[in-house]
């Protein structure tokens, strides 16, 4: 019956997640469907797993006079308690505590480490600061989309990023600095800013999802105000701005950055999330 009751609950989270729209923080919403599925999945097998509990339960009482049956002891075994509480846990978790958005403190947590810059490292699994697709595509097919975005983002000469356009012209704009050098650019993020950088320049970031959760990251690029401005990291701002390179030696790249000549207070959104549409 645990069992019934822990498929149960897993359905019931899947459902929650998506009554209450925060499967959004989980996953990117084009991949929707297979959560879906899982819905209906969770519920097929909980209502077989009930149909066999209830069958197993009748052929026990079921029988005859004769029958010298010994008892037998249907007492979850040690084991079995241990594994039912790793599952009972995430239900719990889901269900009662808070999901946390991410935030600046992510970034400082991980000590302004950029890993996408550190080609040595195996362990890239979050990415900061320039989205990175390539290693979902075959090389081929990877040239053909990130060309298809350039035809997209490089035809006007301002651009004017809304939130589901921020993931494809960002990886596009690091992919091809040159192309965008010049053009106007109107963009919505959270500031972040260490003792590293000058009083006057910040970095704008959204957290992206590509697929799911596990390889979210924080996207953007430095901007430059043309005075000292007093910010704080998380606060959310709309910079218009001239698209710009600068040798970064943090990082020891040239980066894109933006010369920002408008700048805007914004509320944080109800969904601060950015979504890569993969084609």
């Amino acid at each position: 019956m645990i069992r019934i009751l822990i498929l149960i609950g897993f359905t019931f989270v899947f459902m929650h997640l998506h009554a209450t729209g925060d499967i959004s923080k989980y996953i990117n919403m084009k991949y929707a469907w297979i959560s879906y599925s899982t819905i209906f999945l969770l519920w097929f097998i909980t209502i077989a797993a009930f149909i066999f509990y209830m069958k197993g339960d009748e052929h026990e009482h079921d029988h005859g006079d004769g029958c010298d049956c010994h008892g037998h002891s249907h007492a979850p075994r040690k084991r079995d308690k241990f594994l039912y509480l790793i599952y009972i846990v995430p239900i719990i978790t889901a269900l009662f505590l808070p999901i946390s958005k991410l935030d600046s403190k992510i970034v400082e947590a991980k000590g302004f480490n950029f890993p996408i810059y550190e080609k040595n490292s195996p362990y890239d699994q979050h990415q900061f600061l320039e989205p990175d697709t390539s290693s979902f595509y075959g090389e081929e097919a990877y040239d053909k989309m990130i060309r298809q975005d350039l035809k997209q983002f490089g035809k006007n000469e301002k651009l004017n990023l809304e939130d589901t356009e921020f993931l494809n012209a960002m990886e596009t704009i690091y992919n091809y600095p040159g192309e965008f050098t010049g053009k106007t650019i109107r963009l919505k993020g959270f500031l972040y800013r260490n003792d590293e950088l000058p009083k006057n320049q910040y970095f704008l970031f959204r957290f992206g999802i590509i697929h799911c959760i596990a390889d979210s990251g924080a996207f953007g690029m430095l901007i430059e105000f043309p005075d000292d401005v007093s910010f704080q990291n998380d606060d959310w701002v709309t910079v218009t701005g001239e698209i710009d390179t600068m040798y970064y030696q943090p990082f020891k790249k040239t980066l894109p950055m933006i010369n920002v000549t408008n700048v805007k207070e914004e509320q944080e959104p109800d969904d601060p999330y950015v979504y890569r549409n993969n084609q």
